[in-house]
């Protein structure tokens, strides 16, 4: 059986539809870049001018003259003020009026401000010239822009969820336990996305109704108008493709497995639908309230976008293969080679955001050199789902970030400090039980000395990305005065990125037009990849609103605890099932809201909490029936290539290694992080 065609996410789509896809979602990555970087440029500009021209913000080019008299006869004023006084009062039924040596004080005073106000407008003219005229026009048109267009990232993040979600229902990328593989499959897809967007529509139409009647809510209500268009273009798609099906496609039979073939996303919609409809909170308007936490919470959300971007143009380079090139002198083992994979690519899953979208981005090369090297299909798998799961805990993780933004308990440095401890336990449960398993670890390599000749060899092609790296990160503390931290690295990744592909560029023609192509079609890949994501994000706070508003999580919380112990392991249950079914971003946000305080306030230190949940939600993300990560690893490797039955293997454990190893490491890691600390407790 055949999986559908998709004209556009396979190479027979036409070559000018896929460059104009990719050069358009590049327009809006761009877009949302520059906006994240207006209020940067800004504040640099500010500082500039204040170092340039000393007193910057007071120096005002369109400043009108004091309109003052300094050239005043203060006796005449004075009996001028007098006279003024009795021809106001000429019984003198108000008192004493002012004396006149009390006149003739505060206009003298009067006339010295008048002189140094006229003296300071003739020094302000003095030091303006036409290059600080041209440059304060520049930077205020850059503050009234960014201060009239700042609810436009919004409504582009929109766009882009939009475009991708679009682009990921042409592809049939969107995240589901089986892709469709038969006629059947293909109509429960597309009719639950077609049944789902559609009860979007209805929910933020009802929303909107409710809005309405609401004071100072326009723009909310320009947003639900936003949500709609999105969401009905997303319906008109669904429709036109449920009767459109790919020829190739196999009649099959209505089975048990076959709703598996619906996004999970619809699941998320309709389970939410159906609450909020039948007693729930504010009735079917309850979806799209909790669809709004994405433009709540946008600028977090637009990072994601952009860390999936970085993720494809890292793609789009061989840095991957230049990396592996390293080591590949040295003949590891399975075992061994595993481990370094383990340990190396947790770094670059912390700089693309989250572990999914590592694995879109280089899952197929891992598990391409993994197989070359001789470990099994299973290993493979495995190491490759686990690949992007170690490094969420490093710094600058943006998961991490959003924890911090939610929860002032913790800080970003706390969590990045102990995550690294963290990942280092983790990596070092797999290296010990892979090693065991497959016994062989020492490397191959018969000449060490020529090894480590080799493999100095292949770090040469290295050294000017990483020499360009080190510039632009210069360039951008020099120019922007940002250092790359945990903050910027939304920012500055994507920058950084096309550049790398600009230099990695060896095609012949036109570098710059090369390089175009690259950037446009790993534009394109990104787009698909954050439709789905974003789409799944959005649909699983409908989720974590139900489980809210149901206070079905704040019942299981008892006012007291006698045993902290018995709160951490009911927290380590009950958080590893919402990473089984949640994206990693959606569940933060719902645990922040439901979970943290009273599992705080029954005694769990906010930090072991906040380190206990991210483990347990990776633990979650590679746990069934769902495992997101395993997903994401079928979706890069082929579904065929994945779901390869092995009837020969020597065991159970050999036979589902790429499921059992994943949950022994970090079922592993869990009970350690959770559980030790205990000891530590006052």
């Amino acid at each position: 059986m055949s999986e559908p065609s998709s004209s556009w996410g396979s190479a027979r789509a036409p070559s000018h539809a896929r460059r104009l896809h990719g050069a358009f979602v590049l327009f809006l990555l761009v877009s949302l870049l520059l906006m994240g970087l207006g209020g940067s440029m800004h504040t640099r500009m500010l500082a500039l001018g204040e170092q340039i021209w000393p007193g910057y913000y007071s120096l005002d080019p369109g400043a009108d003259a004091p309109s003052c008299e300094v050239d005043v006869d203060i006796d005449k004023r004075v009996q001028e003020e007098l006279s003024a006084e009795k021809e106001e009062d000429p019984f003198g039924l108000g008192g004493d009026g002012p004396s006149k040596e009390a006149l003739r004080s505060s206009i003298e005073k009067n006339v010295e401000r008048c002189q140094e106000r006229h003296e300071q407008y003739e020094a302000m003219q003095e030091r303006i010239t036409p290059v600080l005229v041209a440059y304060k026009t520049v930077e205020r048109g850059m503050a009234e822009w960014l201060t009239d267009n700042r609810s436009l990232s919004t409504y582009l993040f929109i766009m882009l969820l939009g475009f991708g979600a679009a682009t990921a229902a042409f592809a049939n990328h969107h995240i589901s336990i089986r892709p469709p593989i038969n006629r059947v499959d293909w109509v429960l897809a597309e009719g639950g996305q077609l049944v789902v967007n559609l009860l979007m529509v209805y929910s933020l139409y009802n929303y909107f109704g409710n809005l309405v009647d609401t004071p100072d809510t326009g723009r909310l209500q320009d947003l639900q108008k936003a949500w709609m268009v999105m969401f009905t273009s997303l319906a008109g798609i669904n429709l036109v493709r449920l009767f459109s099906m790919p020829a190739d496609l196999p009649r099959g039979r209505l089975g048990i497995s076959s709703p598996l073939a619906i996004p999970l996303y619809c699941w998320m919609g309709v389970m939410g639908y159906l609450y909020f409809s039948n007693g729930g909170n504010w009735d079917t308007a309850g979806l799209g309230v909790y669809l709004n936490q994405l433009t709540k919470h946008a600028s977090l959300f637009v990072n994601i976008g952009l860390y999936v971007f970085v993720g494809m143009m890292l793609k789009q380079t061989t840095i991957p293969d230049r990396l592996l090139a390293v080591v590949q002198p040295w003949q590891l083992p399975p075992a061994t080679l595993a481990s370094l994979v383990i340990f190396a690519t947790a770094f670059p899953t912390a700089f693309t955001g989250a572990s999914g979208i590592f694995i879109l981005a280089v899952g197929g090369t891992v598990y391409d050199e993994l197989r070359r090297a001789g470990a099994g299909r299973q290993l493979s798998l495995a190491t490759t789902a686990m690949s992007g799961s170690l490094g969420v805990v490093l710094n600058p993780c943006l998961l991490i970030v959003v924890v911090a933004a939610l929860n002032k308990e913790v800080t970003t440095s706390e969590l990045f400090g102990w995550g690294f401890w963290v990942f280092i336990l983790s990596a070092t449960i797999f290296t010990l039980m892979v090693t065991r398993s497959e016994k062989e670890w020492r490397p191959r390599a018969s000449n060490p000395r020529l090894a480590t000749k080799q493999s100095l060899r292949a770090l040469k092609p290295l050294i000017p990305d990483v020499a360009l790296v080190a510039v632009i990160v210069f360039l951008f503390w020099l120019v922007l005065g940002m250092e790359f931290n945990e903050f910027s690295a939304p920012i500055m990744l994507p920058i950084i990125m096309m550049a790398l592909v600009a230099l990695d560029y060896d095609g012949g023609g036109s570098r710059v037009m090369g390089t175009g192509r690259r950037i446009a079609i790993g534009a394109g890949e990104s787009a698909v990849h954050v439709g789905a994501l974003l789409t799944l994000i959005g649909l699983s706070m409908t989720v974590g609103g139900v489980l809210e508003r149901s206070h079905v999580i704040a019942g299981l919380f008892p006012a007291e605890a006698e045993s902290v112990l018995l709160v951490v392991l009911a927290l380590m249950v009950m958080l590893t099932i919402i990473g089984m079914f949640m994206d990693p971003f959606a569940a933060v946000v719902l645990v922040s809201a439901t979970i943290a305080q009273p599992a705080i306030g029954l005694g769990v230190d906010a930090l072991h909490f906040w380190v206990m949940t991210i483990v347990a939600f990776e633990l979650g993300y590679l746990t069934p029936p769902v495992a997101l990560n395993h997903l994401l690893t079928r979706q890069v490797v082929g579904v065929k290539e994945a779901l390869v039955p092995e009837p020969d293997a020597p065991n159970l454990y050999r036979r589902f290694q790429r499921l059992i190893l994943p949950l022994m490491v970090m079922g592993t890691t869990l009970l350690l992080v959770g559980l030790v600390p205990l000891l530590f407790y006052g």
